[in-house]
């Protein structure tokens, strides 16, 4: 079905979209789920933007653990997948899907190595100095299990949450390299996976003393 200006799949996406999807270099990816805590708390959506502004909202079933086409996209090697806060979409996606997502770009992570003049790493507050877009989050502490009967409010701030996250990547990605950070932050891209299997073991505070 069609909502406004994305698309709205229930489970997965169909072969056509995957095709598409796979034709570009990066992708925007993010989730929504019923808490912050991956092994608790439920997958509801999954949404993903590309850089011709195609924006497909996935619907995940409660008890659902199987995902084909979103799998394949999100494990595709020539396609680079742009989070905010990956580290927790990770995590995500792997508890609930088994996607094992590769490779990434994290906004946060690049925000934080970059952005130094500032404490405001939130996507909003990327959004807002990067894009000079001011993004509504008044529903992103709502009810997301009752995936089939979501408002469009909040489908409208699921959209909108990847929606900018290509542009921002190539932006922060250009102060990166001004400021001789993006070796780092690749760096740091490539440790995510070690850092989401500790957490999904429930390691804390590991390198602490």
């Amino acid at each position: 079905m069609e909502l406004q200006d994305f698309q709205v799949c229930d489970r997965d996406f169909d072969q056509t979209t995957l095709s598409e999807y796979l034709k570009s270099e990066t992708i925007a990816v993010d989730t929504e789920t019923m808490g912050l805590l991956p092994l608790r708390d439920r997958l509801c959506l999954v949404q993903i933007a590309d850089n011709k502004g195609r924006v497909t909202v996935v619907r995940i079933a409660k008890g659902q653990t199987q995902a084909p086409n979103l799998k394949k996209l999100l494990e595709a090697t020539n396609v680079l997948k742009i989070f905010h806060f990956a580290r927790f979409d990770l995590a995500t996606l792997r508890h609930h899907l088994g996607i094992m997502v590769n490779p990434v770009f994290c906004t946060k992570i690049a925000s934080k190595l970059v952005r130094t003049y500032t404490p405001r790493h939130g996507l909003k507050e990327v959004v807002q100095e990067l894009e000079k877009v001011e993004l509504d989050k008044s529903a992103q502490s709502s009810d997301w299990g009752d995936a089939a009967n979501l408002s469009d409010e909040q489908l409208n701030y699921a959209a909108n949450d990847v929606r900018y996250l290509v542009t921002i990547q190539r932006k922060l990605t250009e102060m990166l390299k001004r400021e001789e950070r993006l070796e780092l932050a690749e760096d740091c891209f490539r440790c995510l996976p070690t850092i989401v299997n500790l957490d999904l073991l429930q390691f804390k505070d590991l390198f602490e003393h």
